[in-house]
């Protein structure tokens, strides 16, 4: 999830060419109720600083909710300081990808954890 609509945009072409099947949205709470009721994600995306429910809340209620608490979860921010790669594994994300996204270094990240 992502809450810039360009983003999400180009992400979403990138890993549909490679043949991932996409699913997305512009806030947590949307992304919660999606993740809820659809249980079969391989792989979530969360960029960490959105607008309400922030991507720290969003992974904290992620890893508390038994139905999906073992979804594995890239962190995507622009923050990019080493205290912000730890700071997103403390909350429960398994792996950081800071913005730009570099594609390579992504497609990586979900292959290791899918």
């Amino acid at each position: 999830m992502d809450d810039d609509p360009r983003n999400i945009f180009a992400l979403k072409l990138t890993l549909k060419a490679r043949g991932y099947a996409v699913e997305t949205c512009t806030m947590a709470q949307e992304a919660l109720d999606i993740l809820k009721s659809e249980y079969d994600f391989s792989v979530i995306l969360m960029d960490m600083m959105m607008p309400e429910i922030d991507g720290y809340e969003a992974v904290r209620i992620i890893r508390n909710t038994p139905e999906i608490k073992d979804i594995p979860i890239i962190a995507v921010t622009a923050q990019a300081m080493p205290e912000d790669r730890q700071k997103c594994i403390e909350v429960g994300a398994n792996d950081y990808i800071s913005k730009p996204i570099d594609v390579d270094l992504l497609l990586t990240a979900i292959e290791k954890l899918i």
